[in-house]
């Protein structure tokens, strides 16, 4: 049934719902924002969060539904006029240059490591075998497209506490195949971005980051996910903002942003957006590969790509999202720091080993971090199901080990491992983190650390 059938906007008014007037559309929007919030807004927010608090979640808002209607209306199904303007105002926001908009953070991480691969990096490109430095105390798929790519991942330790890359092991990882390092800010905890970059300068190394959980984190007053030569970004409905499903690849290369736009749109030389031709001015004249002079440039593959474009639909929510992100960054400090201080009032860090991070970071938290210290009579199965059945919900630090999981036990991978991995190993067993979305208040936090507080009062050693 279309929306304006539907909303008794009458139908000679809107003839064609792709050119609806202005009227017609504030009424649509105006009738379904009242439909839908009266629905959503009030049993979601009021309801559903107070039985349990999650550990993520999205925060969505009249607005947000505004973009996704007036989106929809246009009947454009790829990428198109929302896109256009998120890839211009995300990367502003920053302090990037260019931004491609993907399906997925993980779909940014794949082209983020497929586009140093390009024949058109020269000598710098990545070729099969060569090394790329991460660590194994991760998600899986920033890990996946170095496998994925024939190439080398060599696994580092973390620290606990910051639960980011063992700074002191990194130069010794270097070897004459190392081409790249790909590290994420650990649930929004900015890396070592000074002894990093310091190292890729010396041995002229790529720079991925991770920036997924990181959005509106800062080192030294900058965000991250602008040191690297390319940033990844995921808008997940679990992360700072969402689109649903989405992402981002950032640089302020030219030269890797054609190479990026690549591999996420076919593979193509072209770099018409959809429903576009000609933007070059010589479709009919270019003389590329062994193809006849003349072959029509939408059809010239320099790269072996993929299709991962967003919808105009993903964009659209984006673009509204992105205008609370503010918001959004002060509150998760607001609910960390809530935390945090509970839990120092408590002495509950007794038992666990609090958040940490560098002197020159501003992170952005993801989520509240916790390891179990060896001196705690408890293990962790028992406390997450304590919180879990009284309403906590919570999530492990992602994969754990990486080398323990199936994918890498019963497939034959190919990686390197420098050092002991003692402290990624301490994470398998006894790390997990609670929630600091913007949708979780005071009262949420109150009610969390009474319930820290009454299991180990249980135990008998409060």
């Amino acid at each position: 049934m279309r929306l304006y059938r539907l909303y008794s906007v009458p139908q000679k008014s809107c003839k064609k719902i792709g050119r609806v007037k202005k009227e017609c559309l504030d009424r649509i929007l105006r009738e379904f924002v009242k439909y839908a919030g009266n629905i959503y807004f009030s049993n979601f927010h009021k309801n559903k969060i107070l039985k349990t608090i999650p550990p993520s979640g999205k925060v969505l808002d009249e607005d947000d539904l505004d973009n996704l209607i007036d989106a929809s209306l246009d009947l454009w199904l790829t990428a198109g006029r929302f896109a256009d303007e998120f890839e211009k105002e995300f990367p502003k926001f920053l302090g990037r240059k260019y931004c491609a908009l993907v399906n997925s953070g993980s779909s940014a991480n794949l082209i983020a490591i497929s586009a140093l691969t390009s024949y058109k990096l020269g000598d710098r490109r990545l070729k099969p075998g060569d090394e790329v430095i991460t660590v194994a105390a991760g998600f899986p798929t920033t890990i996946s497209p170095i496998v994925q790519n024939n190439l080398i991942p060599v696994f580092l330790d973390v620290d606990l506490g910051t639960y980011n890359v063992n700074i002191k092991q990194l130069e010794n990882a270097i070897t004459d195949r190392t081409k790249a390092i790909f590290l994420a800010h650990t649930l929004g905890n900015p890396f070592n971005l000074d002894r990093v970059k310091e190292i890729a300068d010396k041995y002229d190394l790529w720079i991925i980051e991770d920036n997924c959980d990181s959005l509106g984190s800062k080192y030294r007053g900058k965000y991250t996910g602008t040191f690297g030569d390319i940033a990844t970004v995921s808008f997940y409905p679990a992360h700072h903002i969402t689109m649903g499903e989405g992402g981002a690849v950032l640089t302020d290369d030219p030269n890797l942003y054609r190479i990026i736009l690549s591999y996420r749109d076919w593979g193509r030389d072209c770099w018409c957006p959809p429903g576009k031709d000609n933007t070059c001015g010589k479709r009919f004249s270019w003389k590329l590969g062994d193809l006849p002079l003349g072959y029509d440039h939408k059809y010239i593959y320099s790269h072996l790509g993929y299709n991962l474009k967003a919808t105009d639909f993903q964009a659209a929510l984006g673009l509204s999202q992105l205008k609370k992100l503010p918001y959004f960054i002060e509150k998760r400090k607001e609910n960390f720091n809530m935390l945090y201080e509970g839990f120092k009032k408590e002495k509950l860090d007794e038992y666990f080993i609090l958040p940490q991070w560098l002197d020159h970071a501003e992170p952005s938290w993801f989520g509240f971090i916790l390891t179990i210290k060896d001196n705690a009579p408890f293990k962790r199965k028992e406390l997450l199901e304590f919180l879990e059945g009284s309403g906590v919900e919570t999530r492990l630090l992602f994969a754990g080990n990486i080398l323990r999981q199936p994918a890498f036990v019963y497939n034959e991978i190919k990686y390197r491992v420098v050092g002991e991995l003692k402290n990624t190993d301490k994470i398998m067993q006894d790390t997990f983190w609670i929630g600091v979305w913007p949708g979780i208040n005071r009262e949420h936090i109150e009610y969390i650390i009474e319930k820290f507080k009454e299991f180990i009062n249980k135990r008998g050693n409060v």
